[in-house]
């Protein structure tokens, strides 16, 4: 029998279609002779909904046309309840659309790839690919996941947070704050978005607060970081488990402005469409750094699955800092794989096995006790008395 894949994208995300994008690429990839792809597109608010029409990227330019052809879903937060129902219930039969085997969340952004969906899952137990919610938690935020970083010592350029509440309330404190200890030039990004949305160089104080006011637009957490000037970004993608892991071929983006803009990136048709060198050209002894980075970054985070590591090195010195984690990187960086020789198809076939690795590792473990401490007497102090 094949095997009953949800393919899980949309989301309430800034970076929505980007998402969709990369669903459709990783649904293309699988084997029709393996799997049974059950697409679940979740809408701007939130809706879950599943049928053939959602395979059409096409479809997608008139979403409220198509959401009018395909059936509004949910599932359960039961344990080991892997049924999708029906919104609407069917006046005689049974109200479940499907069941599923596996899920592969193909998400980018706030309120999918941070963690949060990823515990819908876990709630149910239902196995999936990539990050648990922790690991993705902390790979969304660029301030945890840049202090746990400098904790392990992984290198990161030097930063300062701050919240858009003290933002508002403090701006001066802030500001002598950043210039004190960072000076200029620095980047200004909303620590819990990807795609470059938000981002922006500041090279004075006046361009300082108008990047700070942006970014607050798009998050309540804000970061602060050193503009490395003489700038190259190099990026790699990780596949495995935090215990067991390898790294692709090493890319280097093309930028055409002075950051790495989201136009750079989706406007051609995604990361894997985006202006790149692949093989990044590099030192040998830079490049085995970058891919030794890259790697410490997706163990000591708690990664798993495939993933990419976008990082910076300053051309003057050749020093490398990691910039970021993307836990369910764009495209899955399939491209980077392909470079290496792995097929998109064996890629997915990867991510398949882990999902189910992981689940029986899980399963293993023991998750609750068989006494009953009510049962013993215990835990009664302070109980309500009748």
């Amino acid at each position: 029998m094949k095997t009953k894949v949800g393919v899980f994208f949309g989301g309430r995300s800034t970076e929505h279609e980007i998402s969709v994008i990369s669903a459709n690429q990783a649904i293309n990839a699988f084997n029709p002779e393996k799997y049974e792809i059950i697409p679940i597109y979740v809408s701007k608010d939130g809706h879950w909904y599943t049928g053939r029409e959602l395979l059409t990227l096409s479809n997608y330019r008139n979403i409220p046309e198509l959401l009018k052809k395909v059936t509004e879903v949910y599932m359960r937060p039961v344990y080991g309840d892997f049924n999708l129902y029906s919104v609407k219930k069917p006046m005689f039969g049974k109200d479940i659309v499907d069941t599923l085997d596996v899920a592969l969340p193909v998400f980018h952004g706030t309120n999918v790839e941070d963690g949060k969906f990823e515990g819908v899952l876990e709630t149910i137990g239902l196995p999936y690919a990539g990050c648990n919610t922790l690991a993705s938690a902390n790979g969304m935020d660029k301030i945890t996941m840049k202090m746990i970083l400098r904790s392990e010592g992984v290198p990161v350029v030097d930063y300062v947070w701050l919240t858009d509440h003290q933002w508002a309330s403090d701006r001066d404190a802030m500001i002598k704050k950043i210039e004190d200890t960072l000076g200029y030039p620095v980047i200004v990004k909303p620590a819990d978005l990807g795609s470059s949305i938000g981002i922006g160089a500041a090279h004075d104080r006046d361009q300082l607060v108008e990047r700070l006011n942006e970014a607050s637009r798009f998050s309540s957490r804000l970061i602060v970081e050193h503009m490395v000037t003489a700038l190259r970004e190099i990026n790699c993608s990780v596949l495995g488990d935090a215990d067991e892991y390898e790294t692709s071929v090493l890319e280097e983006p093309i930028k055409a402005e002075e950051i790495l803009s989201y136009g750079d990136k989706y406007m051609g048709g995604g990361m894997h469409a985006a202006q790149k060198r692949i093989p990044a050209q590099l030192p040998d002894d830079v490049a085995a750094t970058c891919r030794r980075l890259a790697g410490e970054t997706f163990r000591v985070l708690g990664c798993h699955g495939v993933s990419r590591v976008d990082l910076i090195m300053d051309d003057d010195t050749k020093k490398v800092y990691v910039n970021e984690i993307n836990t369910i990187p764009g495209s899955l960086s399939y491209y980077l794989w392909e470079a290496g020789g792995l097929s998109f198809e064996a890629l997915i076939d990867r991510l398949m096995k882990l999902a189910f690795k992981r689940r029986r590792a899980e399963e293993g473990k023991t998750l609750s006790f068989a006494q009953n401490i009510f049962a013993m007497g215990g835990g009664t102090k302070g109980g309500i008395k009748k």
